[in-house]
């Protein structure tokens, strides 16, 4: 079993459900009425995807890495209500 980190944007559509796309796995789009949700969902997209760039014999993208190889600083949304 092989780990990859994808690199994904996650915004707020004005519907009020939020929306998951990569510049470095494309076609991965998910969607979700949170982030942990469009998170999961798009995990499951990136799976999917991986799956058959391996399946097809085709290189995955560059940017993609083994965690064992990334070390960076990470931002995480934090809400407050108070």
């Amino acid at each position: 079993m092989s780990e990859y980190l994808v690199p994904i944007k996650i915004e707020k559509l004005e519907e009020g459900v939020y929306l998951a796309t990569s510049d470095t796995l494309q076609g991965l789009v998910a969607q979700g009425r949170t982030i942990a949700e469009t998170m999961e969902i798009a995990q499951d997209v990136a799976r999917k995807l991986i799956e058959s760039y391996i399946e097809h014999g085709d290189p995955l993208p560059e940017k993609m890495a083994h965690p064992a190889r990334i070390v960076r600083n990470i931002k995480i949304p934090v809400a407050i209500t108070v």
